[in-house]
């Protein structure tokens, strides 16, 4: 394998000697241009040098995330007179609804052409798509669907888990969820509606991921009897906030946990035994950890686990009691 450039060899961050722009977004055809080609590219962004932010777009990795970054990357592959919408739109509103598979490969841009025909370029994911003015919003200089239409839009034709992470990301981001539900009677008839009928009132500012998310509507889905609360406070014994549950039931003291594999390295993964052990041993808690695969595998077995876990935790949660009571005592 060739050398690295000395400019970039043995250095934690680009400096002012590279050829590429080392406080903006620049394109592949830039850094082709600077003698930066895709090797080296690729090599500079396994080593943490670079981050890839769109398609064909690049930053240094030491300039900050921000709004502005994310339009400015979008205006130097965006055709002239579209509106960004769906996933591409949530990317620059700050809502993480980007596809798994962005981790390995970063998705199509979602853009919709003001002139009503369908786009036909690589790497532009495009359709018809009604508007109303009140739809589109102006981010400097950048056409874009309002957070409201976006996550209408998520809400209907993304698969319903991510769907569900999407309305969740907005309400976190500020859109009102009663306006959300107002809205959803607006798209009768057209594709999605009914899950987004579905989903809209599910949504929950409490979940801090997707797959948390996911993980509640398993929950709704598998005809637990009540509904499921998110990031539920245990205290330690002189009242300070200790620990939170992902999502759970406090009626019969049962959490369900979402473990991401790519962050559980050794000393995370002590923390997290730790944890466990502390609300099912101090607080009494009966405690089930989710994986990837169990929310968004091909069996998708979260539903069952979870229901069997509820019903385990409804049956035993009188002798648990007895434990909560004790240990209140100590």
């Amino acid at each position: 394998m060739p050398q690295l450039p000395a400019w970039c060899r043995d250095v934690a961050f680009l400096d002012g000697s590279a050829p590429i722009p080392i406080d903006r977004p620049f394109t592949a055809v830039e850094a082709d241009v600077a003698g930066v080609a895709a090797s080296l590219r690729r090599r500079l962004v396994a080593g943490g040098l670079l981050r890839p932010l769109l398609r064909g777009v690049f930053v240094a990795s030491h300039v900050p995330d921000s709004l502005r970054l994310r339009v400015a990357a979008v205006e130097l592959v965006l055709p002239p007179h579209v509106v960004v919408v769906d996933r591409t739109a949530a990317w620059v509103h700050g809502v993480d609804a980007l596809p798994r598979s962005a981790i390995h490969e970063m998705p199509s841009l979602d853009l919709f052409s003001l002139a009503g025909s369908r786009m036909r370029r690589a790497g532009v994911r495009s359709g018809v798509r009604e508007l109303l003015p009140r739809d589109v919003e102006e981010v400097e200089g950048v056409l874009i669907t309002s957070p409201l239409r976006t996550t209408c839009d998520l809400g209907r034709l993304l698969w319903r888990y991510d769907a569900l992470a999407a309305i969740d990301g907005f309400l976190r981001l500020g859109v009102d969820q009663r306006q959300l539900l107002t809205e959803v009677d607006r798209f009768k008839g057209h594709r999605g509606v009914v899950q987004l009928r579905h989903l809209a009132p599910l949504g929950d500012t409490g979940a801090e991921s997707p797959p948390e998310s996911a993980l509640r509507l398993h929950w709704h889905e598998s005809g637990i009897p009540v509904p499921p609360e998110t990031q539920i406070w245990e205290y330690a014994d002189d009242g300070t906030p200790r620990f939170r549950i992902d999502v759970g039931s406090r009626e019969v003291r049962y959490g369900a946990e979402y473990f991401g594999e790519q962050f559980h390295d050794d000393d995370a993964g002590k923390h997290d035994d730790e944890r466990l052990s502390w609300l099912r041993t101090r607080r009494a808690w009966m405690m089930d950890v989710f994986v990837r695969e169990d929310c968004y595998g091909n069996e998708l077995g979260a539903g069952d686990r979870l229901r069997a876990g509820f019903e385990s935790a409804r049956a035993t949660y009188a002798s648990r009691s007895v434990t909560i009571i004790d240990l209140a005592r100590m």
